[in-house]
């Protein structure tokens, strides 16, 4: 029996859309952006997050100065408190992709892993 892909994949965003990894960091997500200084503070942080990952992406080098300022506006979201729930709960969920793209790739890896063996 022929199983449709996608059918399957829609099922999944349903399973992830209702799996606790995915309520909760809902839930302090919201808090956060309820928040008017925590959700202005997250944007900072992520703004300059994204700024280094293009410049990585590209080739470009980071300036110590721009390290530094990452250092530490990464050491104030942490102490905020709703901030630091939503890091650790966006891990959780990172952690849950991260083993559910293990097992999708798991029937790719056992074929050529199979090759290679031959």
């Amino acid at each position: 029996m022929a199983v449709n892909l996608h059918d399957s994949a829609y099922e999944l965003e349903k399973a992830i859309r209702q799996s606790d990894e995915y309520t909760n960091l809902k839930k302090i997500y919201d808090e956060v952006n309820s928040d008017e200084s925590a959700r202005t503070m997250f944007e900072n942080f992520r703004n300059i997050q994204m700024e280094l990952q293009q410049k990585q992406m590209s080739g470009q080098e980071i300036s110590q100065e721009e390290v530094e300022q990452a250092q530490k506006t990464v050491a104030l979201v942490q102490q905020h408190e709703t901030i630091s729930k939503l890091m650790e709960a966006e891990q959780r969920m990172s952690m849950a992709i991260t083993e559910l793209n293990q097992i999708i790739m798991k029937p790719l890896e056992e074929l050529y892993g199979s090759m290679e063996n031959n």
